[in-house]
């Protein structure tokens, strides 16, 4: 594999991710207190996106199988009909690898490792891996669309990308 086909990850920032959708975490959030101060409310933290006929949010939770760095990245999709949320169920480690749209096809993707106590929403109709946890079998809570429509597009890339640590 070429150079040029070398992902190196990064880790999941804001700003860096801003352009696929949002990080999921509590760190500078908007929080009041609720249930007679006994609770601390971290309010609004993604947007969801429900498009299509007859759409309806889904609330599930995926049991991941760990992944091995390097990583071969051979396909992405995306969900045209609504953004998808992931949010790790324990402090483990895992890949966001997104990409931008460029004229209906991915761009070159990046790879994001999400820190201990953060998650991701990507927005409605943004390239990304699958789930990839690291480690060891991850549950998540995934915030998504049901209903009416196509919502999934799947593209193979000609010639794979490599995902790995940064040296």
């Amino acid at each position: 594999m070429t150079a040029s086909r070398t992902l190196f990850i990064e880790p999941l920032t804001k700003q860096a991710y801003a352009p696929f959708g949002q990080v999921i975490e509590t760190e500078g959030a908007h929080h009041y207190p609720i249930n007679g101060g006994m609770t601390e409310r971290y309010h609004d933290l993604a947007k969801v996106e429900l498009g299509g006929v007859h759409p309806r949010p889904l609330i599930s939770i995926a049991r991941g199988q760990p992944y091995a760095l390097p990583l071969t990245l051979k396909m992405v999709e995306r969900h045209p009909l609504g953004s998808q949320a992931f949010y790790p169920l324990a402090q483990r480690p895992f890949l966001s690898i997104v990409a931008p749209d460029e004229g209906g096809i991915p761009g070159r993707p990046r790879a994001f490792l999400a820190a201990p106590g953060q998650g991701i929403n990507m927005a409605m109709n943004t390239w990304h891996a699958v789930l990839t946890p690291l480690g060891e079998t991850s549950d998540f809570l995934i915030i998504d669309r049901g209903g009416e429509g196509n919502n999934l597009e799947e593209y193979f890339f000609d010639e794979p990308y490599l995902v790995v640590e940064p040296d």
